[in-house]
């Protein structure tokens, strides 16, 4: 089994369906029920993509997440009780690529990992952009995962990075929000309406290095765009 999830559960019966699920689709599956254990497996590194429950015994998923993008970006999908929007909005906000509510079909979440994984290897080839065509305040430095505003670094998280990369690339292009999704490697059940949160995240890190210019622009009905110049 060449791909490796880690499960973080602690329902022993929903373990045990969601490794089952994985097992049937080729898919290798370490299960733990700590965000202690998790953490130090994660840090490890060698995992392909991790599922977390929000509930969990000495903490929850949402704290683990938010530590795993301090050192990783690799996919992230929730899996909770908790249905209401406001939890999915923040699930997303700070890095998950997906939210299954309990209760779930196991062959389901199975299908969601492939299809994140899938659409992560799409995101993860980078192509040189042409000089002339990023903008003049903008520096993707593709190698390093990491963006200059102005010559300052900025501080983003995997899908700040991947959207602002994919807006850079093509500045003055109009991105609708399924297409920034796709670009984030976000799935297709996310809600649209977390692009938002991400872009306004994005606003407020650029309007720090570049605070007399809006550099994202907003385009009513169709989604956002990247000026060439702030």
């Amino acid at each position: 089994m060449s791909i490796s999830i880690l499960l973080v559960e602690d329902d022993r019966p929903i373990a045990d369906n969601v490794i089952l699920a994985l097992a049937r689709d080729n898919m290798a599956c370490r299960h733990v029920t700590l965000v202690a254990e998790a953490l130090a497996l994660l840090r490890q590194g060698g995992f392909d993509l991790a599922i977390l429950d929000v509930g969990l015994p000495d903490g929850n998923g949402f704290d683990l997440c938010r530590a795993l993008r301090g050192f990783s970006d690799i996919p992230v999908i929730f899996l909770t009780a908790r249905a209401d929007e406001i939890d999915r909005v923040v699930g997303l906000e700070i890095g998950a690529d997906d939210y299954v509510l309990k209760p779930f079909s196991p062959r389901e979440l199975a299908a969601r990992v492939r299809t994140i994984l899938r659409r992560a290897r799409v995101a993860a080839p980078d192509t040189p952009a042409t000089p002339a065509a990023a903008p003049a305040f903008i520096d993707i430095d593709a190698e390093r995962a990491r963006v200059l505003c102005l010559g300052q670094p900025l501080d983003l998280s995997r899908t700040e990075y991947l959207m602002l990369k994919a807006m850079a690339a093509r500045p003055e292009k109009v991105f609708s929000r399924a297409e920034l999704m796709d670009a984030a490697g976000l799935a297709e059940a996310s809600l649209e309406r977390s692009v938002d949160t991400h872009i306004k995240g994005l606003r407020a890190k650029l309007t720090v290095l570049a605070p007399r210019h809006d550099p994202i622009r907003t385009h009513r009905g169709l989604g956002y765009s990247l000026a060439r110049e702030p």
